[in-house]
């Protein structure tokens, strides 16, 4: 049965505990013939991208989990001339330490970047799911097993049946079926401030649509004059904004390849 990750980023607090755990387990660490000791500095076998998107004071930050995706169909397995790149019954992809030659054309076919190069030990590597500690017993990798808000799960495929469904691939196009998925990824938003200049006052309950194609979107102000449109997919949108008692207010061509803050928007009376 193969195993997957899931990473559910709602439940990610920006802890580091995944990446710092990976390192303790890996830095110093020969667990050949699985992975030879990774490289205090270089190399985050898991790392945890931060984000910051929107501008102040329409901010949010973003965590996304990332470590090597356990292809189904792994792209660095395929161009490895050294037959060094291998999967396991259980799914893991493991690059051979014995048998890579550095040659370092599966750094480069991996399209999450995922793959480094030692260039002391002349290898390539990456994370290996903690391998070495399953095969003795274990049932977490060291960063699932020390996540304290449950962001990261791991096991059968078929146990996560549930979590799964609705899940997401990263780079999903690329065709490559990674065997992390993920739950809750964020889009896109537009955001902002509705106000009154005369009376120097937030509007509060305004209806606020955004519209894209055949979409239409609805909101309304809150008790600070804020509306949000949140998990929008990237495209080009229109925004109108429509107070009682005031004239509407219409912002075109947004496009959302970047979280919009529109700002500070005043409305005139009618």
């Amino acid at each position: 049965m193969s195993k997957v990750f899931i990473a559910d980023v709602t439940k990610c607090n920006g802890c580091y505990s995944c990446q710092m755990a990976c390192k303790d387990e890996h830095c110093g660490n020969d667990w050949s013939p699985i992975a030879r000791p990774q490289p205090d500095i270089g190399q985050f076998w898991f790392k945890l991208l931060d984000e910051t998107v929107g501008t102040v004071p329409k901010v949010r930050v973003r965590y996304t989990p990332t470590l090597c995706g356990h292809c189904e169909k792994p792209a660095c397995k395929d161009v490895c001339a050294a037959d060094a790149v291998y999967v396991r019954d259980d799914g893991l992809v493991i690059i051979d330490p014995e048998k890579c030659t550095g040659c370092g054309a599966c750094a480069e076919a991996c399209v999450y970047g995922a793959v480094y190069m030692n260039d002391e030990l002349k290898i390539a590597q990456k994370c290996t799911g903690c391998a070495h500690l399953l095969d003795n017993g274990y049932e977490l990798p060291r960063c699932v097993e020390i996540c304290p808000t449950g962001c990261l799960q791991f096991g059968e495929e078929a146990d996560l049946a549930a979590e799964i469904a609705g899940s997401q691939r990263l780079l999903a196009d690329e065709g490559l079926k990674p065997r992390v998925r993920y739950r809750n990824l964020p889009g896109q938003f537009i955001a902002g401030t509705v106000y009154d200049p005369e009376t120097e006052e937030v509007l509060i309950g305004v209806r606020c649509r955004a519209v894209s194609g055949g979409k239409l979107l609805e909101t309304f102000t809150d008790n600070y004059g804020d509306f949000w449109f949140n998990d929008l997919p990237v495209g080009i949108w229109e925004v109108f904004i429509e107070p009682k008692g005031y004239k509407q207010k219409a912002f075109y061509d947004l496009n959302t390849k970047d979280c919009l803050n529109l700002g500070d928007i005043a409305m005139e009376k009618e």
